[in-house]
């Protein structure tokens, strides 16, 4: 991660081993080889899961786009990017009698192993992505964000190289592209 942030967008990557992950190193090195988001790889950074509040809210308030990009681990984050929400989101800072989020972009990524068609209604998973999803909407709602429509990558186990290759740079260009949503 760079401490020199000139630009709009900060990539949160929430992914407990992500060397060993396909999927989201490989999204994370494309959005790393553009360099046009600053991108902070929470576990690298806190693996004792000590989360500096100060610094963190310093990034947050340094861009006007926020993506977190996780697996989707049993219909939720993995454990530190929960963490990071309860020691970050301080009252006081991020809601009640603090906006500093109010107005930005909160757009979350993820990958998850079941097929999109698991992941409807009477589906495998019997519930969409959008409404497994809903605890995070709510909160970007409770701190005064925009919630943007997520980047999914379902189906890892059966994503080819190739596709993979697609994803990537979709993912990018979505993450840099996606117009900002007018207040």
């Amino acid at each position: 991660m760079s401490d020199n942030y000139q630009n709009d967008v900060l990539v949160i990557v929430a992914h407990p081993d992500l060397q060993t992950s396909r999927i989201n190193k490989r999204l994370t090195e494309e959005l790393e080889r553009r360099g046009a988001v600053t991108v902070h790889r929470l576990y690298d950074v806190y693996p004792d899961e000590k989360i500096d509040v100060v610094q963190e809210q310093a990034l947050l308030d340094a861009h006007k786009r926020i993506v977190l990009q996780f697996p989707f681990y049993w219909y939720s984050s993995p454990s530190l990017l929960k963490k990071y929400f309860d020691a970050v989101l301080q009252r006081g800072w991020a809601y009640n009698g603090g906006n500093h989020l109010k107005g930005k972009e909160l757009v979350l990524a993820i990958s998850s192993g079941g097929s999109e068609s698991m992941y409807q209604a009477g589906g495998f998973h019997h519930f969409t992505y959008s409404e497994l999803l809903r605890p995070f909407q709510a909160t970007a709602n409770r701190v005064g964000m925009i919630y943007r429509p997520p980047y999914i990558v379902s189906g890892i186990r059966e994503v080819t190289d190739e596709q993979l290759e697609r994803h990537a740079a979709a993912y990018a260009d979505y993450v840099q592209n996606l117009p900002y949503a007018t207040v």
